[in-house]
């Protein structure tokens, strides 16, 4: 048993990227844990046995005596049940095909996502004005952003940082909470009250968004990342990503969506008259040169006043460069050496141009950004948009994701492939410790009753499929197998010892191995409770795989009394004919046979 714990949590360790260096101490702690128990288990706890337990163990307490009367009434009920169960197995075994059918159901049905939501008392805001704002519009947004952020009775601090990067337009806020025991609300609560009120914010566009709950998302932002890539023209790419954006507004999923690339950049085209301007001795160089001096804000230099140093920056004052017009007014020295304006050689033409040119692996991109509403997950979301994208993108145009959905992509599969191959090196590890491949696959049958009582939590909505929880099915591996190792090995050796057929051992060995079977769940399911009811820092994550073991064990215990004793009397091998046939030779050996042996 303690060699099949072992080979169920080392290929945790074992995983690859971010979900590996999450586990991999879980892991090879667990591991190593089951590994030392097993040595103590049959060395000291022998001879600690030897010198403490004094004579034969008879009465005790009162409590003990109640105990011992309760498990008694169990185990006779317990037998009756299973007793008239096997009378029935072909309804047993359709009922655990239904299970099976019914966890794969739930599986694919229920929420997923890379991580649950952490309350990490932390939330951030992006707002975004036109194109054409400039830092005034911009503070104008943010201070009634900060209005909002001051009706917030948990909120600690707050930060706004105006002009977010290169742009002008652009504003990045942060909302710092109170410690979780001196708020009433958690983080997700704050959000849900205050995402309506952001996004009211007038003449802007405003988010309110947690940070991820894991370490590592590329560039931050928005949990939901989806790239269009194509060898397309960007006008074209603008308009496909415009049709996938309507349709996520439709679907109801996301409280919020955005685009990097529209085409909503004013930009003002001077056409020069090279004919005009070679007659008067202005060349190209002399207008974008004076162009450059008189509004590109280029430092050339520095002064010092007061003991403080500042930078020298030509430009002409605010007030002369707030419309396209005093273009025309600004003076170009002619080759005679007089100024002229510029509106003698150039005319003044506007297009709009697109606001960003990106490209993601060497091939034209645009990404679409969004938040899941609250109790809609990432998984749910990008599902969507995948089945989006391969129903209406045209011929040439693929999708990819950054940020945290990448993880998710990434890294939300990589435990199931580790559930399969922990399967496999259980099976294969009880193969070789039964040298049968039979028993094995009795002990393991009662598997998939246990992920159907560990979906169950998941598809009522109580916790999503994530890391967490993956990782609490695969742990589910090895704890409920230790139910079929106890009822099948001791029914072998009933069938070796007396002789009995595979119904009857199987049933004597779950009623005797009824009382350690219920101890180890109980005692698996009390140890979850402090997970269950953590607060804090941390505790989605906790509660995630608490949920699934307590409840994967609690389900899966009630199964398995039942499901591993039908499928024993169909799939073991006959101990007791192989038993038959050595009689003879043990009896001319002089031996007799333990039934012999007891009469």
């Amino acid at each position: 048993m303690t060699i099949t714990l072992a080979a169920v949590y080392a290929p945790i360790g074992f995983v690859s990227g971010l979900t590996g260096a999450l586990f991999r101490e879980f892991a090879f702690t667990l591991a190593g844990a089951v590994v030392v128990s097993g040595i103590i288990a049959l060395t000291l706890s022998p001879m600690m046995a030897s010198k403490l337990l004094k004579g034969r163990h008879t009465g005790g307490g009162r409590f003990v005596r109640f105990l011992d009367r309760t498990f008694d009434r169990i185990r006779d009920r317990y037998r009756q049940r299973l007793h008239r169960t096997l009378n029935y197995r072909p309804v047993t075994l359709l009922v655990l095909a239904g299970v099976m059918a019914a966890t794969g159901v739930m599986y694919v049905s229920s929420q997923s996502e890379l991580a649950p939501e952490e309350d990490q008392g932390i939330l951030f805001n992006i707002v975004k004005t036109p194109q054409t704002a400039n830092l005034d519009y911009l503070e104008q947004a943010t201070g009634e952003l900060n209005k909002i952020f001051a009706t917030v009775p948990e909120k600690e601090h707050v930060f706004i940082i105006n002009g977010m990067g290169n742009n002008v337009h652009q504003a990045i806020a942060g909302i710092l909470f109170k410690s979780w025991e001196e708020r009433e609300r958690s983080q997700k609560e704050i959000l849900q009250s205050l995402q309506p009120k952001v996004a009211a914010v007038a003449g802007a566009q405003a988010i309110s968004f947690a940070l991820p709950s894991l370490p590592g998302s590329a560039g931050g932002g928005p949990p939901v990342q989806f790239v269009i890539t194509t060898t397309a023209d960007y006008q074209q790419l603008a308009q496909v990503l415009a049709n996938l954006q309507a349709e996520a507004q439709k679907s109801g999923l996301f409280i919020f969506t955005d685009s990097d690339l529209k085409f909503e950049t004013p930009q003002v085209e001077l056409k020069i008259d090279h004919d005009k301007a070679n007659r008067l001795g202005i060349t190209m160089s002399d207008i974008g040169g004076s162009l450059a001096t008189l509004l590109g804000g280029n430092y050339v230099n520095r002064f010092n006043l007061y003991g403080r140093s500042y930078q020298v920056i030509p430009q002409v004052p605010r007030q002369y460069r707030l419309t396209d017009e005093w273009l025309k007014r600004y003076q170009v020295r002619t080759s005679t050496g007089t100024l002229v304006p510029l509106s003698s050689v150039v005319s003044i033409g506007q297009s709009v141009q697109p606001n960003a040119l990106t490209s993601f692996q060497q091939l034209n991109s645009a990404t679409l950004s969004g938040v899941p509403f609250p109790g809609r997950t990432v998984g749910e979301a990008i599902e969507f948009l995948r089945s989006t994208a391969q129903e209406k993108l045209p011929e040439g145009f693929s999708y990819d994701f950054q940020g945290e959905s990448r993880q998710y992509v990434q890294e939300g599969s990589t435990l199931v492939i580790t559930f399969v191959f922990a399967l496999i090196i259980i099976y294969l590890v009880l193969a070789a410790q039964y040298e049968s491949f039979r028993d094995p696959l009795i002990i393991l049958i009662a598997l998939p009753t246990a992920m159907f009582g560990a979906m169950i939590p998941l598809n009522l909505g109580l916790a999503t499929i994530n890391i967490y929880t993956q990782v609490g099915l695969v742990t589910l591996i090895g704890l409920i197998s230790k139910h079929g190792i106890l009822m099948v090995d001791y029914a072998n050796q009933l069938q070796e010892s007396k002789g009995y057929d595979r119904r009857r051992a199987i049933e004597e060995a779950a009623a005797i191995r009824l009382r350690p079977i219920l101890m180890t769940t109980a005692a698996m399911v009390v140890g979850m409770v402090p997970l269950l009811i953590a607060s804090g820092a941390g505790a989605a994550s906790r509660y995630s795989i608490g949920l699934v073991i307590a409840a994967g064990m609690s389900i899966g215990t009630l199964f398995t009394l039942f499901v591993t004793p039908a499928v024993y009397t169909y799939v073991a091998r006959d101990h007791h004919g192989a038993r038959a046939g050595a009689a003879p030779t043990e009896r001319r050996a002089g031996q007799r046979p333990l039934e012999d042996a007891a009469e």
